[in-house]
């Protein structure tokens, strides 16, 4: 009869093998983190889907100018199906605010996320009976141009610093 031998756990990147910090890294106080929180505010996911719909609005008027009514809706439809369900899924999301349980965050989470990516595919399928003389290059371009917006609305959130917080 062979025996198990328990696993011996491997230190991580910030731990030396004897289970020491490194003297690089250095766990912050509460009033280190309250410091940083308060010079490096969290995005809001609101600011993400105003950018998502001006750059949709922006991609539709300027599709429609330069190629035509159907292919400004068709470049229009893609954005919306983009903007709208993220929107549903942060609306979602913040309804569970008050929800302390990790486990239920991430079930909430994977359902509006799930909500999300149904929502999106089905709208797309729609898309031949919902806009007229379909574009389906616009349609692509619209969706794809739309969805990149959140690396650009991310170098593009206004950062309020707290001048009284020294460095």
């Amino acid at each position: 009869m062979s025996t198990i031998t328990p696993l011996v756990s491997q230190p991580t990147d910030a731990e030396n093998p004897n289970g020491v910090f490194d003297a690089e890294f250095k766990p912050l106080t509460a009033e280190e983190a309250a410091q940083w929180r308060s010079t490096h505010p969290t995005m809001s996911p609101w600011w993400v889907i105003v950018c998502q719909a001006v750059v949709g609005l922006l991609i539709c008027a300027v599709a429609g100018w330069g190629w035509g009514p159907s292919v400004g809706w068709s470049a229009g439809y893609g954005a919306l199906s983009v903007v709208f369900p993220a929107a549903l899924l942060v609306r979602g999301m913040q309804r569970q605010r008050a929800v302390m349980q990790p486990g239920a965050v991430m079930l909430g989470f994977v359902v509006w996320e799930s909500v999300k990516v149904i929502l999106t595919i089905a709208m797309l399928f729609a898309a031949p009976k919902v806009v007229s003389s379909l574009s389906w290059l616009a349609l692509v371009a619209g969706f794809v141009l739309t969805m990149k917006v959140y690396w650009v609305a991310a170098w593009l959130y206004p950062k309020r610093r707290n001048l009284n917080v020294s460095n």
